[in-house]
């Protein structure tokens, strides 16, 4: 796996994944919206930590800064 996902990318999955969780758990969003928040809180989580996200790769995507190639 080819990371694809840069910084400001994964501080904002984290920071949407803790909001989804604070609205589920704080009683405002409930039933299958709340779970449904809760499953892409999850997803969002896994693909930060791992810097890859799958649908990037299906869409050609990447925001992790380019690397310089050495000559």
């Amino acid at each position: 796996m080819k990371k694809n996902v840069g910084s400001i990318d994964k501080i904002v999955r984290v920071v949407l994944a803790l909001v989804f969780a604070g609205l589920y758990f704080g009683g405002v969003v409930t039933g299958y919206l709340g779970i449904a928040l809760v499953v892409f809180g999850v997803v969002f989580l896994a693909t930060s930590f791992m810097s890859f996200c799958p649908l990037y790769t299906l869409f050609g995507m990447s925001t992790c800064p380019r690397e310089e190639k050495k000559a």
